[in-house]
């Protein structure tokens, strides 16, 4: 009888410790959920990215070590930012064609990676229609990253950091491809471009000088229609009567949909920080602004079956037109995205 008491105050003893411990054990750490803010004026984009993504700071900045990490690539020398550099609006700046592995180019001009919220479909070809499954493509492309998501994630998983900043933004140490594409997906998806001079003129912050102004009031009579505003893109895809290059056979549209009818189409490109994004067309081929009102006023090919109807008749623009077109165009810079710490390279501890 006594040796059952003693069994039993043990037994009570030890639940009592271990719901003692139990309740001394610091909770699971929460992501830090954030919002994502439309800027004042804008349209609500047509799908919510982070409808089954949620952003949480933590996402984000895990996101943004492995958009910076050149180990997503083969050799280890070409991470996402290698051809999204954030001084050039995330595009390749001074680049026609941006480097890939093993001393090759890739075949079109890579954009500026901001407003991807509102982009219903992704590359200039509209081949790709979901933000998280864009990085497949360059990850895995030969002249590009030239990696495979295995390899990828065996190296993520052998970086002491990189369990830890998984478990932060997703609960778990757990490194797979979809939590991989998602903070990818939470970092370039945050990158909003909306302070430019043009955003504090529509603002009443700032007003346009005269020679903006101008240029102005020529864009909304005769580009708005293609760049609409705020995010001077209307998403279309439409042939602007550039001559097809002989190296590149670039068709454009055709090679996702097979119609003829969308053959050298391709995506309306946003103006936003155009300064900083040339060279310019699909391929780069304009290295000047100069260069492309060029192209509107006189070198539009008129013939080809799929030019857009907008365009047969070419743009007639004067000199000074041309260089008040510019003025205006320049009002698109966005420092503030461009010199943002917060989507600059850098390393992030966290505390649990």
């Amino acid at each position: 009888m006594k040796k059952r008491i003693i069994i039993s105050l043990f037994s009570g003893i030890a639940l009592f410790a271990l719901f003692v411990g139990a309740g001394n054990k610091p909770p699971e750490p929460k992501p830090t959920w954030l919002e994502f803010k439309i800027p004042q004026g804008w349209p609500k984009p047509a799908t919510d990215i982070f409808a089954k993504n949620r952003l949480s700071e933590e996402g984000f900045q895990l996101g943004k070590k492995l958009f910076h990490d050149g180990r997503l690539s083969k050799d280890g020398n070409f991470p996402c930012a290698s051809c999204h550099q954030q001084f050039g609006a995330f595009a390749s700046y001074d680049h026609d064609l941006s480097h890939g592995y093993n001393n090759t180019f890739t075949t079109r001009n890579a954009p500026g990676l901001f407003n991807l919220a509102w982009m219903p479909k992704f590359h200039w070809d509209g081949g790709v229609n979901h933000i998280e499954v864009q990085p497949l493509s360059p990850i895995t492309a030969p002249n590009e990253m030239a990696e495979n998501l295995d390899s990828v994630l065996r190296k993520l998983r052998k970086d002491t950091a990189y369990p830890k900043l998984f478990k932060a933004a997703f609960g778990t140490t757990e490194i797979n491809s979809q939590r991989m594409l998602k903070a990818l997906a939470q970092f370039t998806g945050s990158i909003v471009s909306a302070n430019s001079k043009y955003d504090k003129v529509q603002r009443g912050e700032a007003t346009f000088t005269p020679g903006e102004l101008n240029g102005y009031n020529f864009f909304k009579a005769n580009c708005a229609a293609c760049h609409k505003e705020p995010l001077f893109t209307d998403y279309s895809f439409r042939n602007n009567g550039l001559a097809a290059s002989p190296y590149l056979k670039d068709q454009g549209r055709m090679k996702i949909t097979g119609n003829k009818a969308d053959s050298l189409k391709f995506k309306v490109p946003s103006l936003r920080n155009v300064m900083l994004t040339f060279p310019y067309m699909h391929d780069g081929r304009f290295y000047s602004l100069g260069a492309v009102i060029d192209h509107y006023r006189t070198g539009i090919i008129t013939t080809q079956p799929t030019l857009d109807s907008l365009l047969i008749k070419r743009i007639a623009i004067s000199n000074r037109e041309k260089n008040e077109l510019i003025y205006f165009l320049n009002t698109l810079t966005d420092t503030v995205m461009t010199r943002n710490p917060r989507f600059a390279e850098k390393t992030i501890y966290f505390s649990h």
